[in-house]
């Protein structure tokens, strides 16, 4: 257990050395929406980070890096892709002015205690999975997966494939002009109205049961991972922010939520 808090120790320090980088960076160009971008990425730095250090001899260890790396590179690209095309993200910039205004601090304050060092611990959290996994892996690898593990591979690799399917859908329903302040309905959106954050959920109960399998300790080291981050996606800044500005900006958005499903896909509400 010594060496798994090590490495995990390891993981942390290098995590706050990497975000104290990106926060200078983030002063330097007056903008800490990128922060979006290297949430996931971030996890693959942590995934890597235990595989350097603990080995990569078991194959749930070997599954989880894969699983880890491709869902984090996916989205990672993908949201640096749409910063660099959109620019500042309005709801950092208002949370950024906001503080400001109410604490008196300066933006590199802001956005060092409010932003990066805040995100740090968060998801630190949200890749247990990922790390205890590969280390437990590694320190007593399994013969083979069991059935706990194969579910897992496969809702990972549903997961990803949502959020993927997902997002290329709302890319091209943004890029018609002929849909400016129209509500995506189509496609996945026509059965959540966030298939993107049921597949990054997706894929992380899935990474939890890969290493759940190695056994209950690891499950309940882990756990928090999966738990913290579907609350933060229903509860807190994901799903609950997002709507409540969607709700002020987009006029057919409320009849869309009666009967579309908030998280989990379902067939839609049909009127009686």
């Amino acid at each position: 257990m010594s060496e798994a808090l090590m490495l995990l120790g390891v993981n942390f320090a290098g995590l706050i050395a990497v975000i104290l980088i990106l926060w200078g960076l983030s002063v330097a160009i007056r903008d800490v929406s990128f922060i979006d971008a290297f949430w996931s990425f971030g996890m693959v730095l942590l995934a890597w980070g235990s595989a350097w250090q603990a080995g990569l001899e078991g194959l749930h260890g070997r599954l989880l890096l894969g699983l880890a790396t491709l869902w984090g590179l996916r989205l990672a690209i993908h949201l640096l892709v749409r910063w660099r095309a959109h620019g500042e993200d309005p709801r950092y910039a208002k949370i950024m002015a906001r503080t400001m205004e109410t604490k008196k601090w300066s933006w590199a304050k802001v956005a060092l205690l409010t932003v990066f060092l805040t995100q740090a611990p968060l998801l630190f959290l949200t890749c247990l999975p990922a790390q205890i996994g590969i280390w437990a892996s590694a320190a007593a690898p399994a013969p083979g997966v069991g059935m706990i593990g194969i579910v897992g591979v496969v809702a990972a690799l549903v997961g990803i494939a949502f959020e993927t399917i997902g997002d290329a859908q709302l890319d091209r329903f943004r890029k018609d002009p002929a849909n400016k302040g129209k509500v995506l309905d189509t496609g996945l959106w026509r059965y959540t109205r966030h298939p993107n954050y049921f597949g990054d959920a997706l894929t992380w109960w899935g990474l939890w049961l890969i290493a759940a399998d190695l056994g209950p300790w690891v499950a309940a080291a882990s756990v928090i991972g999966p738990l913290f981050l579907t609350f933060t996606l229903t509860k807190w800044s994901g799903k609950a922010l997002l709507e409540k500005g969607l709700h002020k900006t987009r006029p057919d958005y409320a009849a869309y939520v009666q009967r579309t499903s908030g998280f989990v896909p379902w067939p839609p509400k049909t009127k009686g």
